[in-house]
């Protein structure tokens, strides 16, 4: 008898997915994308992206990345310490950076990690897929901005497959969205390098 009711639930739901097989591929999908989605934790997290795109909190053991503004990116609010002058050359020191590590300073000026959470006016929001993986590619700003500026590892990045950057991609895009306009970088000379914020029209 329990056999038999087995066999005609399992009859039900092969019934059910015949009739509305829509169901079933949207439960396929959703599984691909919470899998995609852990792939892209996991390297985000393994390539240590947390380490400058994450304002940090302070504890006895050093900095740690704030859970709360994960991959938001230098803190807008946070007031630049003077570079020294001549610390910077060949034969002293080739970067510095803030308590942080969201701001770095070197022979190309002032760069801050930029802000990967799904905001649109301040993040990664109004990007696809393809300009994300054109600026890894690429080392251009959404593709075709302004240079990627060190420390940010691009060249090394760049080389994943594409199926690891979209899965990189789809992470970032499944975190919560934090407001945080990151400052446009310095050039060596002090002026501001504008950044892209969303894709031209």
């Amino acid at each position: 008898m329990k056999s038999r009711v087995l066999v005609a639930l399992a009859v039900v739901g092969m019934g059910c997915s015949l009739l509305h097989p829509g169901s079933a591929i949207a439960s396929q999908k959703s599984a691909a994308g919470k899998k995609m989605i852990e792939r892209g934790k996991y390297l985000v997290t393994f390539g240590s992206c947390n380490d400058c795109h994450s304002p940090k909190v302070f504890t006895p053991m050093g900095p740690i990345p704030d859970t709360t503004r994960l991959m938001s990116g230098s803190p807008s609010l946070n007031k630049l310490p003077e570079v020294p002058k001549d610390l910077l050359a060949p034969e002293k020191w080739g970067a510095i950076t803030t308590n942080d590590l969201t701001a770095w300073a070197g022979p190309w000026g002032v760069s801050f990690a930029r802000n990967l959470t799904p905001d649109v006016a301040t993040g990664i929001g109004s990007w696809t897929e393809e300009i994300f993986i054109k600026a890894l590619r690429t080392g251009k700003d959404m593709g075709e901005g302004r240079a990627i500026l060190p420390p940010m590892p691009w060249q090394m990045i760049g080389q994943a497959t594409d199926a690891d950057l979209r899965a990189i991609f789809a992470y970032l895009k499944s975190l919560k969205p934090i407001e945080n306009a990151v400052p446009d970088p310095i050039s060596p000379t002090g002026e501001r390098v504008p950044t892209m914020s969303a894709p031209k029209k």
